[in-house]
């Protein structure tokens, strides 16, 4: 696992009107500090990716849908530099991600349905000066394919 990426494995409190689970709690330590919550949601088949961010960690749920997740270690001073790791989230899989800054991101939704995903930030969005460093999906440097292999 690439250093400082953390899971977080939901609990779901099932009966007969359905579920509860806690996504984030204060005590738990996983963002340094809050910043802002987003939501979006993304079509079958799409591919956001890739991006990092110098001053702000993610933490990233997926409530609806499935998407495959990547993650790659851009920071040089880190044990796991150059290290990708891939993640597969969503309503089959309901876990939190924690994804440092300097680790690029980006996701693919998988499926028949879009996806939706929660996340939550340690720095609010700033439009004049946005965190957000981009590499293309097929970037060379990351060497990741998109493709899914049938077997």
């Amino acid at each position: 696992m690439i250093d400082q990426v953390r899971i977080k494995r939901l609990t779901k409190h099932c009966d007969d009107r359905g579920y509860f689970a806690e996504l984030v709690r204060n005590d738990e330590n996983l963002l340094a500090q809050f910043g802002q919550a987003s939501l979006s949601m993304s079509y079958p088949g799409v591919i956001k990716a890739f991006h990092y961010h110098e001053k702000q960690d993610d933490l990233w749920f997926f409530p609806s849908g499935n998407a495959q997740v990547v993650l790659h270690d851009l920071r040089p001073s880190s044990p796991t530099t150059g290290q990708t790791d891939v993640y597969y989230m969503g309503e089959e899989n309901p876990i939190l991600l924690l994804i440092p800054k300097g680790v690029a991101h980006g996701y693919r939704v998988l499926g028949e349905k879009p996806a939706t995903i929660l996340y939550f930030t340690t720095e609010s969005y700033d439009p004049e000066a946005p965190d957000e460093k981009r590499l293309p999906y097929d970037s060379e440097q990351i060497g990741f394919s998109w493709k899914t292999v049938y077997r």
